[in-house]
């Protein structure tokens, strides 16, 4: 790990249970900054009320914790020794109808926003929609928004015909922020296809080394994570992906259970969770996030592959959308 002691480590996302506690494993793991999700299925005023919280923790805790508005507070988390903080949407909902809302949540600074989460909201449909009829008008009204605000539209947990009309509409490039290859059978995996489309448009792919995205499930290894993401390379090539595990560190069943209820209340829009999913052996805790450079290495990949990887590839993007 000496070698890569200046590396900058990115993860695409994590929707953990956040707290002081998870934000030390945070920097134990050596991660840089991290896109973590503070909406999902609230509306404005309870977005607000979240991202309350965050500046609250940004004060407290500005020991260690950094608010990141652009690739500079990137860089500086780093040189700081602290754990850059990307502000973060998996839905449009926060926005509640007001296409002006954007502006000032960008102000706040969310610089991701995912356009649907698993269903159906005024935008398109989500991945789990039964008929996803894709980007709505309001829908184009939002992606422009978003070029012109300069945030980065998220396509993880969005439909196919929805992902892509946003893509073909979309001024800027767009993200698959944390997904896996169709490797399994899975509603949230992207098909070759689906990788080579939004890499043609210059888009990223965030690898997302959640258990029940991949082959063996619970019983996945790093080796395993790592072999995927070769998979993706192989595809949308070396450039243009990073890693965006999907960490739901400390969450509860019943968290889960909101995540997988239309709307948070609603009938499931996905196969219910019995227990939270592990995630892959190697990569227990966000603290665990440092183990990517030792199985990359026994991959055979080179120093400058695992940096582009572990962090150099999102900084590069995410300069290109937020400039």
């Amino acid at each position: 790990m000496d070698t890569y002691k200046d590396a900058i480590f990115i993860d695409g996302l994590v929707i953990s249970k956040f707290s002081r506690a998870v934000f030390e494993d945070m920097k134990k793991g050596g991660i840089t900054a991290a896109n973590c999700t503070c909406s999902v299925w609230h509306n404005f005023q309870d977005t607000m009320s979240n991202i309350a919280q965050w500046k609250y923790w940004f004060r407290e805790w500005d020991d260690i914790l950094l608010q990141v508005h652009d690739v500079k507070d990137i860089e500086q988390a780093k040189a700081d020794g602290k754990v850059g903080i990307i502000l973060g949407w998996q839905n449009t909902s926060g926005i509640d109808n007001d296409l002006d809302n954007l502006i000032l949540f960008r102000d706040l600074g969310v610089r991701i926003i995912q356009l649907t989460y698993n269903s159906q909201n005024l935008v398109g449909a989500g991945c789990w929609e039964t008929n996803d009829s894709g980007l709505t008008d309001f829908g184009h009204e939002v992606v422009s928004a978003m070029n012109d605000l300069g945030i980065l539209i998220d396509l993880s947990h969005v439909g196919p015909k929805t992902s892509d009309d946003a893509i073909k509409y979309s001024k800027r490039p767009v993200a698959y922020t944390h997904c896996c290859p169709m490797l399994k059978q899975h509603a949230r995996n992207k098909t070759d296809e689906q990788l080579r489309t939004i890499a043609r448009a210059n888009g990223f792919v965030g690898f997302a080394s959640y258990s029940p995205f991949l082959p063996k499930g619970e019983d996945s290894t790093l080796a395993d994570c790592v072999s995927a993401i070769d998979y993706v390379i192989n595809i949308v090539g070396e450039n243009r992906v990073g890693i965006g595990t999907d960490w739901v560190q400390d969450q509860d069943i019943d968290f889960f259970t909101y995540l997988s209820s239309d709307k948070g209340k609603g009938k499931p829009t996905s196969t219910p969770h019995k227990k939270v999913p592990s995630m892959p052996h190697g990569l227990e805790s966000l603290g665990n996030f440092g183990n990517f450079v030792p199985a990359m290495e026994e991959a055979g990949w080179s120093e400058e592959k695992i940096r582009k990887i572990l962090g150099e590839n999102w900084v590069k993007f995410l300069d290109e959308v937020w400039s």
